[in-house]
């Protein structure tokens, strides 16, 4: 003998709040689920911005730089004391001191080709940053040159030298913040 009992309107009001309330549940996992990858999206986005780039494409993020020594220096072509003082510089990035990267940014914004084919009339062997819209410094572009920075290992400038500068002077400059940073630790 077959059981053959229909359902009532009862047992078919709770089948569809159980079926309402697993397509809300449904619902709001793939809205959770689509949030999370907007979010991984977003946060791996983010990290692989650079906050600055070099003329030969390499990216720098000024997080990824800390408890090292950066020097900026800023220069022109048109600019007699920054071209006197570039094989100065280029001598300084031959032999850097322990924790201390060295870079060069034009004070007018051009071209990567440019800018290559400056580094090779002038013979600039420091690696040039590509200004551009999205070049993140912890200093405003300097009112003259040449200018260079220098950003502590903390990601701030803790000093800036206006005029020009020779490979010595800024290697002991370097040394005194080094020294003082240590005393202060």
């Amino acid at each position: 003998m077959k059981n053959n009992v229909k359902p009532t309107h009862t047992t078919q009001a709770l089948d569809t709040k159980t079926e309402t309330k697993t397509n809300a549940v449904r619902g709001f996992g793939f809205v959770v689920v689509i949030l999370l990858a907007l979010c991984a999206g977003i946060f791996t986005y983010q990290s692989q911005q650079s906050d600055f780039e070099t003329v030969n494409g390499e990216g720098y993020q000024w997080h990824k730089l800390e408890g090292q020594w950066t020097v900026i220096n800023y220069f022109a072509p048109w600019c007699a004391p920054c071209l006197r003082e570039m094989p100065e510089l280029n001598a300084f990035n031959q032999n850097l001191p322990e924790d201390t990267l060295l870079f060069a940014i034009n004070y007018d914004r051009q071209t990567s080709t440019q800018l290559t084919e400056m580094a090779y009339k002038y013979t600039i062997e420091v690696p040039i940053i590509f200004a551009s819209e999205n070049t993140v410094l912890p200093m405003e572009k300097p009112p003259y040159l040449p200018a260079t920075f220098i950003v502590g290992p903390e990601g701030k400038v803790v000093d800036t030298i206006m005029g020009e500068v020779s490979e010595e002077a800024l290697r002991e400059r370097i040394h005194q913040l080094k020294m003082a940073a240590d005393k202060a630790a």
